[in-house]
């Protein structure tokens, strides 16, 4: 299953490989309360470190699932952001697609302030 198969309700082409509902469950946010200001409090504990590191919101079925608008992304992008600062999302709403592969980890603010650009980057160059 590719991001633009999950874009395109779980279509390949003309062959469904997922059902919609499917789709709307993967890319739903499935966090309890609880959970979610869990995951809230490790995100800020984590900030110093790795700025926009769970900023997203929620979890979906195996990826992040944003829940509010803090920057240029739009409710409803889905996506990871990999230790190895990887970053990869599609956005139903743009019908976008984007992946970033630095292969520099995480351990230092300089790459989660890459991929943050890299992010911002691909929002501004959209041209509507």
């Amino acid at each position: 299953m590719t991001y633009r198969q999950v874009l395109n309700h779980g279509m390949h082409g003309s062959e469904r490989i997922l059902s919609r509902p499917a789709v709307e469950l993967m890319t739903t946010n499935r966090l309890t309360p609880e959970q979610q200001a869990a995951r809230e409090a490790w995100a800020r504990g984590v900030a110093h470190l790795a700025y926009g590191t769970g900023q997203h919101g929620g979890w979906g079925f195996g990826m992040a699932v944003r829940t509010y608008r803090g920057d240029y992304a739009p409710i409803g992008q889905f996506g990871w952001d990999g230790g190895a600062g990887t970053t990869t999302y599609a956005d139903p709403r743009n019908q976008l697609v984007g992946i970033l592969l630095t292969q520099t980890g995480m351990s230092t603010p300089d790459s989660a302030r890459a991929i943050h650009d890299f992010w911002t980057t691909l929002y501004q160059a959209i041209d509507d």
